[in-house]
């Protein structure tokens, strides 16, 4: 195995030409300088150096040398600036529900990653009973999820706007009959909302279609397979929302809420900071 000190010192001697200046650069006395490259040329057991004076150039076994010389030298200081940055911080475990994870929230947690290098961002993108589950479990140190208006221990929490919508190119006719649903699967904050209004206005209804996907759920509605509940950030531009005048009243016992695990690092506390504030924004544009 190579002397790093020794190929340091050769490389040193090919670039200034000379064992003084070479001494000048790694500072070392001429002297020392000679009795490393002396040392070296044992070691391969040639001559790599060709001295004609003060002026000193390499051999062909030197140059053959010189150029793994310094791809040693800069793997060795690539290691050094490796094992010498800021140690890891750890990862924060993240949880979002999915019509967030599609709603610009991307953008700030890019953000937050670059701003913290060392730290390891891990989100999951679920339905809020997973969410929070797995938050009880200490499977997550931060969630941003959907519950029913009011329940306590959150960081934060924001009224939710959720909508009735059908198709606008193919609606379903709901005046009477059995009212066709889709939703996630059962346990589903929404889905129990909308079983919930409907039975309490004595209307039957059926499920239609279930996707544990919000696309699916956001697809089969334009394409008029029945009646969902959306978020307000959820409905897109081929969804038309219905109102009390179509039978259907608004739902307005949700909330967005912000939970951190008891045991939440300065990081996570940060992250949750940056949440907040873009759970704020939402709800000032929906306002």
């Amino acid at each position: 195995m190579f002397d790093l000190e020794l190929l340091r010192s050769f490389v040193s001697v090919v670039d200034a030409g000379g064992f003084t200046r070479a001494g000048e650069r790694v500072h070392r006395t001429q002297s020392t300088v000679s009795q490393q490259i002396k040392r070296l040329e044992e070691d391969v057991g040639q001559p790599l150096l060709v001295r004609n004076g003060k002026d000193v150039t390499p051999t062909e076994a030197g140059e053959r040398l010189l150029s793994y010389a310094r791809r040693l030298l800069a793997l060795a200081e690539e290691a050094r600036d490796v094992v010498t940055r800021p140690t890891y911080q750890g990862a924060i475990r993240l949880g979002i529900p999915e019509d967030f994870a599609a709603y610009r929230l991307a953008k700030l947690l890019g953000a937050f990653s670059r701003s913290h290098p060392t730290l390891r961002l891990d989100v999951r993108a679920d339905q809020s009973m997973h969410l929070q589950r797995d938050l009880n479990r200490g499977e997550l140190d931060l969630a941003l999820l959907k519950r029913t208006a009011g329940e306590k221990g959150a960081i934060a929490a924001w009224p939710e706007r959720v909508h009735w919508v059908t198709s606008k190119t193919h609606p379903r006719d709901t005046r009477s009959g059995s009212v066709p649903l889709i939703g996630f699967p059962a346990g589903c904050l929404y889905r129990a909302g909308a079983i919930h209004a409907l039975e309490s206005a004595g209307r039957t209804w059926h499920m239609a279609y279930t996707s544990s996907s919000l696309s699916g759920i956001q697809a089969a509605v334009a394409a008029g397979m029945g009646l969902s509940i959306l978020s307000e950030i959820a409905i897109q531009a081929d969804h038309r929302v219905l109102t009390a005048k179509d039978g259907f009243a608004p739902i307005d016992r949700t909330e967005v809420a912000l939970l951190a695990s008891p045991a939440a690092s300065p990081a996570t506390l940060r992250l949750a900071d940056r949440l907040a504030e873009f759970c704020d924004t939402v709800q000032a544009k929906a306002a």
